[in-house]
């Protein structure tokens, strides 16, 4: 719920805060994101296999989080290591969505 405040706080609009895989590949088709900011490790399932079964459908800009070592499956994705700080956190959305940052 910190996420999705400090997100709101930054002018994001958030559309579901799920906590398994099952429910965050259902929130994506429900609402069609333009960006998944994607726990590793769910409650339930992968954060990784939600995201791989939601781009099967069509492409969404993501972010992987993880708070453990990165693991197999993220090898050029956007991985943003827990604890991060809001600066972090808009570069790696940027990142994500191909939007250029200022140096």
């Amino acid at each position: 719920m910190l996420l999705a405040r400090t997100l709101t706080s930054m002018g994001h609009e958030i559309c579901a805060v799920e906590t398994t895989q099952d429910d965050a590949v259902a929130a994506a088709a429900r609402y069609r994101p333009d960006l998944m900011i994607v726990d590793v490790a769910l409650g339930q399932g992968s954060g990784i296999a939600a995201v791989e079964e939601v781009l099967r459908t069509r492409h969404v800009p993501h972010i992987f989080m993880s708070g453990a070592p990165i693991q197999a499956g993220t090898r050029g994705r956007v991985v943003l290591a827990k604890p991060f700080d809001e600066a972090e956190l808009a570069l790696a959305i940027a990142d994500a969505a191909g939007t250029p940052t200022a140096a």
